[in-house]
C-alpha cells in the first residue's frame, strides 16, 4: 500500500516556471528549495511538459524511474497533458498559470496521476478522460480515487465560453463527478487566484491587476508504506 504527498507552492516560494527561459537558474533554484522543503529531490521529479501547438489536450504519459529529472532543469521531455506513475519516489510536477492542477491517486493499485485541466482540456472533457485513462490502463475504480485540486481564477474573470460560461473549477468538479469520482474524496484549495495575492495568475497579470508574473506549482509523490 502506498501513501501520497501533495503540495502547492505560493508566491512566497517564487515562480516555478518561465515560458521564455525554461533553464532560468532562479526558477530552478526556487524549485529545488521548495521541493526540498517537502522532502523531494529535484532530480527525482518529472515535469508535465505542455504544448499548445496541438488540437489534442488530453495526452497522457506513463513515467517511471528512467524519466526522473526530465524538464526540471531544462525543457526536455515528451509533451503530455498529464503524467502517470506507479513508481514510489517519482515525483510529478506541474506549474500552472490559470489552470487547475489536479492530482488523482488510486490507493488500491498504487497509481498516481497529475493532470493539467485548463480551458483547452476541459473543453475536450479532460476531467472525464483523465479518470478513464486510469480505469482503462490500471483497473482503477473511480469511486476509490482521491483527488486534490489547485487554486484557480473564479468564473467572473475566467469563464469557459464553450462550456456555458462555467468557471474552471466548476467544470472540473462536474467532469470528475460525471466520471465517478466521489465528492467526499476531492480535496479542493478554494483560493481564487484572480484575487488571492498568495498565488500567481497570468491572466490577471496581463490585465494589469497583479504586479508580479510567474507560475505556482503542484507536486505529488507516492511513498511506500
Amino acid at each position: 500500500m502506498a501513501s501520497v504527498r501533495v503540495a502547492i507552492s505560493t508566491v512566497a516560494d517564487g515562480s516555478m516556471y518561465t515560458p521564455t527561459a525554461q533553464a532560468d537558474p532562479d526558477v530552478i533554484e526556487n524549485r529545488r528549495i521548495w521541493l526540498t522543503q517537502h522532502l523531494i529531490a529535484l532530480e527525482d521529479t518529472v515535469r508535465v511538459h505542455l504544448s499548445y501547438e496541438t488540437d489534442n489536450f488530453c495526452r497522457y504519459r506513463i513515467v517511471g524511474a528512467a524519466e526522473k529529472g526530465e524538464g526540471m532543469q531544462n525543457s526536455y521531455g515528451e509533451y503530455a497533458d498529464a503524467l502517470v506513475t506507479t513508481t514510489p519516489g517519482v515525483a510529478l510536477f506541474l506549474p500552472v498559470a490559470d489552470c487547475v492542477a489536479t492530482t488523482l491517486f488510486d490507493p488500491d493499485n498504487g497509481v498516481l496521476m497529475l493532470s493539467h485541466l485548463g480551458r483547452h482540456s476541459l473543453e475536450q472533457d479532460g476531467g472525464v478522460r483523465s479518470v478513464a485513462f486510469l480505469v482503462q490502463n490500471f483497473g482503477t475504480k473511480p469511486e476509490n480515487l482521491r483527488v486534490w485540486l489547485s487554486p484557480a481564477p473564479g468564473k467572473e474573470v475566467y469563464p469557459i465560453f464553450k462550456l456555458g460560461n462555467s468557471g474552471m473549477k466548476e467544470a472540473v468538479f462536474e467532469q470528475l463527478q460525471r466520471a465517478g469520482v466521489t465528492l467526499d474524496n476531492i480535496t479542493d484549495n478554494p483560493a481564487d487566484t484572480a484575487t488571492d495575492e498568495n498565488y500567481f495568475s497570468h491572466s490577471e497579470f496581463i490585465k494589469g491587476n497583479k504586479t508580479s508574473e510567474g507560475r505556482f506549482a503542484m507536486v505529488a509523490v507516492m511513498r511506500s508504506v
